[in-house]
């Protein structure tokens, strides 16, 4: 059984974004930036090697692994 909050592509980049604000608030990145598109959402996790924009289910998955390793 998972955990996942989402049933829809809407659903899992409101989640991916709320999973940034926290993981801001626990200083694990320092920002994040999500771009609204009339079909799409992108996401951008600042990092030293990285700068291409994520797909909700990317950043929702990346996002998610690096709040849970901060228990």
């Amino acid at each position: 059984m998972t955990d996942h909050q989402f049933h829809d592509e809407l659903t899992l980049a409101e989640q991916a974004e709320e999973l940034g604000r926290r993981a801001m608030k626990l200083g694990l990145i320092p920002s994040f930036v999500v771009r609204h598109f009339p079909d799409s959402w992108q996401f951008y996790i600042p990092n030293e090697t990285e700068s291409e924009p994520l797909t909700p289910e990317e950043a929702y998955f990346q996002l998610k692994k690096l709040v849970e390793s901060s228990k």
